[in-house]
Formats: C-alpha cells, structure tokens, sequence
C-alpha cells in the first residue's frame, strides 16, 4: 500500500447483498471502487452484530484493491491475530473501545496490518493527538456507529483540526457515514481522502446490473472534483 492523498472511495459491504459477497466486491471493484470497507460488529460495542474472522478470510480473496477492516467491537485486542490472519490490509479499532489504545495499535501494527484508529461523533480530534506516529489511518464516524443509512453529522470542524494535527504524516483521514455526492465535497474539501459508501454506492444496483455501482461512484468522485 503506497501513501497518497488522492480522493478514495471505499464501498462498505455492509450496504451489499449478503447472500453474494463475493461477486458484489468484484463488480463494486470493476465499477471503480478503490478500498473495499468492511464493518464488524459485535452487539456489545454497536447495537448491531455483523461479520465475524472466518467471513473476513471468505472474501479475502475476492479483493484487489485493499481490505479495510473497522472494528465496532470491545474489547478489540483479544481479536488482532484473527484478522490479520483472514487477510485485512487496514485494521482499524475505536479510542474508546477499551483504556489502551496504544497498546493495540502496536500490536496491529506488530501483526503486520496497517492501525487505524477511529472516533465517534462525541469524541474530539484531541483524543487522537498523542497516537498519530502510530497510526496510517483515523477514521472520524459521521453517524453514530451500529447501522448504515443513518443521518449524516457534520464534523467539518473535527476533519480540519485532524488534517491540521496530522500535518506531513502518512495518515489518512476517512470518514464513515452518511456520504454521498451532497456530503462528501465538505469532508474532502477539509482534508479527508478516503470516503466510505455503503448505500450511496450500492442504490439501484446489483450483480446482474453493476453499472448503478459505477454511476454512483463517479457522482461521488465528480462532487468532490468540482472543488479542485
């Protein structure tokens, strides 16, 4: 994975057909997609559950791109070596889901994936600042993390001090929820580079007819070109 701050649109499987993951990734790939997202959640740390190592490992290999793999769950570190082991490129956990943030993003990052770090809607761009030279990646959550298709949340404020913080580092800012051509100009414009989709991208598609996934990533990628 080569760093670079061009504009990165990561479908999140979570908004795909679960009964056809495999083929969705490949078509959402061939329409354009950059980073395939994927959401794991626990119904401890996230009123949701979702996907689990061995679903991870399952679609590994119908990903080109890169695995991107946020973890909703508490606690995170008991985890690491699975998902590393299924195949992800970024493992990214919660600063609050559990007291040593730290410490699991060594441990990520001791287990040969990419740290990310991600933050809720209520948490501040500072609770990050003393783990940026840890991380490759903090995602700033847009919606309250459990469910997609949630009301986006403005955090244009939270992006811009994260890119001000961030300064020459490697590290990528992403943002989760809510985007769509209408709300990712702003988050772009602040200094995010990776976007991630879930309904967004996957409306009015399917397997059979890809071509909607395509349609939707380019209306994303032409909003935020209208600001360069």
């Amino acid at each position: 994975m080569a760093f670079d701050r061009n504009l990165k649109i990561a479908p999140s499987i979570l908004a795909a057909d679960f009964a056809n993951f495999g083929a969705e990734i490949e078509a959402v790939e061939a329409q354009g997609a950059d980073w395939i997202h994927v959401d794991v959640m626990d119904g401890h740390f996230v009123p949701n559950l979702t996907f689990g190592p061995p679903l991870v490992k399952a679609i590994r290999k119908h990903i080109t791109t890169v695995m991107d793999v946020h973890l909703m769950i508490a606690p995170v570190d008991p985890y690491i070596d699975a998902f590393a082991d299924a195949g992800a490129d970024i493992l990214t956990a919660h600063v609050e889901a559990g007291p040593h943030i730290h410490r699991t993003l060594q441990a990520i990052r001791g287990a040969g994936m990419k740290a990310g770090v991600a933050l809720n809607p209520g948490t501040p761009a500072s609770a990050v600042e003393e783990i940026l030279d840890l991380v490759d990646l903090v995602c700033v959550m847009t919606v309250n993390p459990g469910f997609g298709g949630q009301k986006y949340i403005d955090m244009t404020g939270k992006v811009r001090k994260l890119r001000s913080m961030i300064g020459d580092r490697p590290v990528h800012i992403e943002i989760d929820g809510g985007m769509d051509p209408k709300t990712a100009p702003e988050m772009w414009a602040a200094g995010a580079d990776v976007l991630v989709a879930g309904s967004a991208v996957f409306r009015g598609g399917s397997v059979s007819d890809p071509a909607p996934y395509g349609d939707n990533i380019r209306a994303i990628r032409t909003a935020c070109d209208t600001l360069v």
